[in-house]
């Protein structure tokens, strides 16, 4: 057998069990998803403690891209500082804004 002939026949046999078990079985069935559900009644800021949320609304502050009547309507949000407000804010109105 030639030099490259056994380099490659040992690579492949190194080689094959590392992509045989790193591949998912599909005999196995369907995995538990591990993805985050967010029902229809809830949203993805419940729950969020109210730092947070002022944090968020900052950072779209601090963006340079952000318009003015973005920037308006975040600066109202803050100065409302109500969990409900800043939640409508990030969950819908600076969404509103813009189109």
């Amino acid at each position: 057998m030639r030099p490259t002939r056994a380099t490659l026949a040992l690579a492949a046999g190194a080689l094959a069990p590392a992509l045989l078990l790193a591949t998912p079985s599909f005999a196995a069935g369907a995995a538990p998803s591990t993805a985050a559900v967010v029902s229809e009644a809830g949203s993805a800021h419940d729950g969020t403690d109210v730092d947070d949320l002022r944090v968020a609304i900052t950072r779209i502050l601090a963006d340079p891209a952000t318009s003015d009547a973005l920037r308006a309507a975040a600066s109202a949000a803050l100065d409302d500082g109500t969990p409900e407000a800043l939640r409508h804010f990030l969950e819908v109105g600076r969404y509103e804004v813009d189109v």
